[in-house]
């Protein structure tokens, strides 16, 4: 069994910490050892910078201010969960990473792809998800589920501009790389998203058992 680096993309509402603990319980099923984890957080530290990220507030974070504190997360997040995980042969689970970057700070906040890529390897070097499933499904609907949750975050109180940007670059980049990517219609019923998991499930315990 080698550590396999699993992420779950996609925008608001899209369902992905449901999908998230179904998939780790059906790999487990399997006996395949699995950690959870999230970004930005995943440590106390990391997830500090999180609240820091998320929280409303009454001075307008500089775009550069959010993609440093991203990554400075992440970098923590690297250190002390991810690589030792995947060195001990788990499979990591992870809600978003760097392909959120370039879709939300990217996309969203119109940030360089040179700069983002820059961070990208100055942070994670040469590790990269083996995996990534993208939870597409159109942003009205995902809107309105973020909605329905309650209290909006800094994020979530952003325009549908920004969100269809945010659904524009994550499409063009599982376009890019269709062997890392897999899509999911996450606008669909949650069991009808479940059974796309089923799918996929043995192309995942090929992968993790390689």
């Amino acid at each position: 069994m080698s550590g396999l680096f699993i992420t779950l993309e996609g925008p608001e509402g899209a369902g992905k910490s449901t999908n998230r603990e179904y998939l780790a319980e059906r790999l487990r099923e399997q006996g395949v050892p699995v950690l959870l984890t999230r970004e930005p957080g995943g440590t106390p530290l990391a997830e500090q910078i999180r609240e820091l990220l998320l929280a409303p507030s009454p001075e307008t974070m500089a775009a550069d201010t959010e993609l440093l504190l991203v990554f400075a997360a992440r970098a923590q997040h690297l250190a002390e969960v991810i690589r030792p995980a995947l060195v001990r042969g788990t499979v990591v689970l992870c809600d978003r990473f760097t392909d959120a970057t370039y879709a939300y700070q990217g996309g969203g906040r119109g940030l360089s792809v040179e700069r983002i890529a820059q961070l990208e390897q100055f942070v994670q070097g040469a590790l990269r998800p083996d995996f990534t499933l993208l939870f597409d499904l159109p942003i009205e609907i995902g809107l309105a589920r973020a909605e329905a949750r309650g209290r909006l975050d800094r994020f979530e109180q952003e325009g549908r501009d920004f969100f269809q940007s945010v659904r524009n670059t994550y499409l063009e980049r599982a376009a890019q790389a269709p062997e890392r990517y897999r899509i999911v219609d996450a606008g669909q019923s949650l069991a009808q998203v479940q059974l796309a998991l089923d799918a996929l499930l043995p192309e995942l315990l090929v992968r993790c058992r390689g």
